[in-house]
């Protein structure tokens, strides 16, 4: 060990990360404690280790803390440990090698980001230029250790201007002390010094660290009874409490998720659910494993009972939360699990975690996209396994964001169809799955058949689903608009089609083929369609109308009715696709209809009538006629020479 001060140059790349660290960082500064603890923790954890072999160097001070002692009057921060500390050539080994394995990526990642993006903070961690973090709130950094087995210690000082100074230095026990002096503290700005603040933060970054972080506060203690000033009989006069400095452990060290789930208490379980959820209702079901092998992580995974508010909303917060080895790495993590799955609470422990870039490298690293695709498949698993009582509930609360995955992934969507559930024109209100609807298929029907929209009972009484219902073919009613995408990826299940019951030939009539529809009403239905030319393209013969006398049905790549609603709602500027009026051959209105076409075709009524046709085949799906008040008078009319006659 040197003898005396040195003083010496960080190299380039060195500066300019610095450089970043202190002017780039306007948010998020606590992280500069998270970093600190978790070398704390380390440091520990290699003394712990290398005790196996060695264990004498436990010789003094065998209880393992980290230590964090704020002094606002001088506005310093200190933060202690008890771990194996470093000799001189460590510590400039290890701080060159923390800038030499990561500095020029952090400036590059840094750069990317143009220095202010809101994963900033998470590099410094990812990096492991973590102690580097310190001067994102300290102008000058003061480190002092001393290794475990040793008797002298080494003192590290540097300001952030692109030299540090090496001396030998006088420290009691072994470990590593850091002093951070602390900026002058900026508006809005919190204040490092404050225990609240200290608390806060350690709750929030370093709860689980497996070592305590104590700090020294001010407490008011009982006196005993037998200091206590009392008066002639007996009575206390004086106080009964004074002040005394105690040591507060500010981290809980449950890190349940690393302990075998047949030692943890439900009520521990349920603790742990409302710490990171925020969530008071005991969750739905939960996911605990250990996984060991290539890839080894431990997960501790929450369904909630209840959807949370942003459920749907693009910025909502998912709630997985990334830990290595105990630390906090960062929550929101979505590249942990998908976004139909984004409801999801718990945390994901990665301790061979490589992050050494941002988010958007992190979506490609072979770990993270190992550990996703395992939990998908547990999760899954872990739904279908529900009672029905718990599915259900389960169902009503994420079924719509669930359904997602259909539409987004492809390796899982066969999985993903095996849960999904829908009411039916058959199921009484009751949540029907497609294994349950294929199992009751009529044995000459070929054709899962549904229907979309947003009313469950306009869906269930529409005209399109009369010559079905008769058949008795079961009608599944979809009332999600994401059930649009689902039935654009989902095109069959168990080898049976999905067939629109709105769009395209059902090819269901029986009673005469549609090449051999009567030609008689050509003529007429060329007129009706010329009357509302602006509204449709086609007039045909309906095979799916039994009772009522129009509807409205689209070609078979044509939008439904409800996905042009869905992405009217948008404000998006849709391309106008015309329907097509379908009408029942067997209603005796379109017979009377035809004789006054005959008989004069240039009457007015027929005007009238055709226009009737389409606002009757309107109003059956649910929509909004254009002239009610011609609608309405064209009505009473008809009622009135009906009673006449």
């Amino acid at each position: 060990m040197t003898q005396q001060k040195e003083t010496h140059a960080f190299k380039t790349e060195v500066q300019q990360m610095l450089h970043l660290i202190i002017h780039s960082l306007y948010s998020n500064k606590e992280i500069f404690l998270r970093e600190l603890i978790s070398n704390a923790s380390d440091a520990i954890d290699r003394l712990r280790f290398k005790a196996q072999t060695e264990p004498d160097i436990l010789e003094e001070d065998g209880e393992f803390k980290i230590k964090i002692t704020p002094d606002g009057i001088r506005q310093t921060l200190e933060i202690t440990d008890n771990g194996i500390g470093m000799t001189q050539e460590e510590l400039l080994e290890n701080i060159g090698t923390i800038a030499k394995s990561g500095t020029a990526e952090f400036v590059e990642a840094m750069h990317q980001l143009n220095q202010t993006d809101a994963s900033t903070p998470e590099l410094i961690g990812q990096f492991g230029v973590g102690f580097y973090s310190a001067f994102i709130v300290a102008d000058k950094v003061t480190l002092v250790t001393r290794p475990a087995g040793a008797k002298t210690a080494v003192k590290w000082e540097s300001t952030g201007d692109g030299t540090f100074t090496v001396e030998p230095a006088e420290k009691p026990t072994r470990g590593t002390t850091i002093l951070l002096h602390l900026k002058k503290k900026e508006k809005d700005e919190p204040d490092f010094t404050d225990p609240w603040v200290i608390r806060r933060i350690v709750k929030k970054h370093s709860d689980f660290v497996a070592y305590p972080v104590v700090m020294d506060v001010e407490k008011d203690v009982p006196i005993p009874e037998t200091e206590q000033i009392k008066d002639k009989n007996g009575k206390t006069i004086g106080a009964t409490t004074r002040k005394a400095i105690e040591e507060e452990i500010l981290n809980s060290m449950k890190a349940i998720w690393t302990r075998d789930k047949n030692e943890v208490t439900e009520e521990e379980y349920n603790e742990f659910y409302t710490h990171i959820s925020h969530d008071w209702t005991p969750p739905l079901t939960r996911l605990h494993l250990k996984f060991e092998g290539t890839t080894e992580y431990s997960a501790l995974l929450y369904i909630p009972a209840k959807a949370p508010f942003d459920l749907f909303r693009p910025e909502g917060r998912h709630g997985v939360q990334l830990y290595c080895k105990r630390v906090f790495i960062m929550d929101n993590c979505r590249e942990l699990m998908p976004e139909y799955l984004g409801f999801i609470k718990g945390v994901v422990d990665a301790p061979d975690l490589n992050l050494n870039v941002s988010r958007e490298i992190l979506q490609h690293d072979r770990l993270i996209v190992n550990i996703r695709r395992n939990l998908v498949k547990k999760v899954l698993e872990l739904v279908k396994d529900m009672d029905e009582e718990k599915f259900t509930v389960f169902y009503d609360e994420f079924g719509p964001v669930l359904k997602v995955g259909i539409h987004t992934d492809p390796d899982h969507k066969t999985k993903i169809a095996d849960l999904i559930r829908y009411k039916t024109t058959a199921s009484e209100g009751k949540w029907v799955s497609l294994a349950e609807y294929v199992s009751r298929m009529k044995p000459d029907q070929k054709e899962i058949y549904y229907i979309t929209g947003d009313n469950l009972s306009l869906l269930a009484n529409s005209p399109l689903l009369e010559n079905l219902k008769d058949k008795g073919y079961e009608v599944i009613l979809m009332t999600d608009p994401v059930d649009e995408w689902v039935v654009l990826s989902l095109t069959e299940y168990e080898g049976k089609p999905l067939k629109s019951a709105e769009k395209g030939d059902l090819e269901i009539e029986d009673d005469k083929k549609k090449d051999d529809v009567n030609t008689e009403y050509d003529s007429l239905f060329s007129y009706i369609r010329s009357q509302l030319d602006d509204k449709i393209k086609e007039v045909r013969p309906s095979a799916r109308l039994k009772d009522s006398l129009a509807c409205l049905s689209g070609d078979v790549y044509d939008h439904s009715a409800f996905m042009e609603k869905i992405l009217a709602g948008t404000g998006r500027k849709i391309p106008d696709v015309k329907r097509i009026l379908e009408l029942n051959m067997k209603h005796p209105v379109l017979e009377k209809i035809k004789a006054l076409y005959e008989n004069d075709r240039s009457s007015a009524e027929l005007q009238d009538y055709s226009r009737l046709l389409y606002d009757i085949a309107l109003i059956g799906e649910g929509g909004k006629i254009e002239n009610p008040s011609r609608f309405s008078r064209t009505i009473g009319e008809l009622m009135a020479t009906a009673i006449n006659s």
